[in-house]
């Protein structure tokens, strides 16, 4: 069992930042990977990025590249995802998730149905 706990969002102006956080815990957490996902309204959860156990390999979305970065503190069980120039597409709830699979822990999925545990969500609103 993993419990997941988002942090962080807020509303912002378009062009702000956010750092959102998420706590894990329950299982050892630098043996697996964990990722970023959004679901804005009306649309579909979708993959904005993941983090491999180490932090050595992350991949993003086309449309965050360049914008967002992901990163993981092993010791503070937590992961961060640091959003720049945001955009009021960016707007959504936004969910972290951890895949629990023995290779998924060095290459992450970005497919929502491989990953095993979720967090509830945080609302990031950017206005333009």
């Amino acid at each position: 069992q993993v419990q997941l706990v988002e942090s962080g969002g807020g509303l912002v102006q378009a062009g702000g930042s956010l750092r959102l956080s998420c706590a894990a815990s329950g299982r050892t957490f630098n043996s697996y990977a964990m990722g970023w996902f959004r679901q804005a309204p009306g649309k579909e959860r979708e993959f904005v990025a993941n983090i491999n156990w180490s932090g050595g390999r992350t991949r993003y979305a086309d449309s965050v590249k360049g914008r967002f970065t992901i990163s993981r503190d092993n010791a503070k069980n937590t992961i961060y995802l640091q959003m720049n120039s945001l955009k009021p597409e960016d707007t959504g709830v936004y969910y972290c998730a951890a895949d629990l699979s023995v290779f998924g822990a060095d290459y992450p999925p970005i497919q929502l149905k491989e990953y095993d545990y979720w967090g509830q969500g945080t609302q990031v609103t950017v206005s333009s």
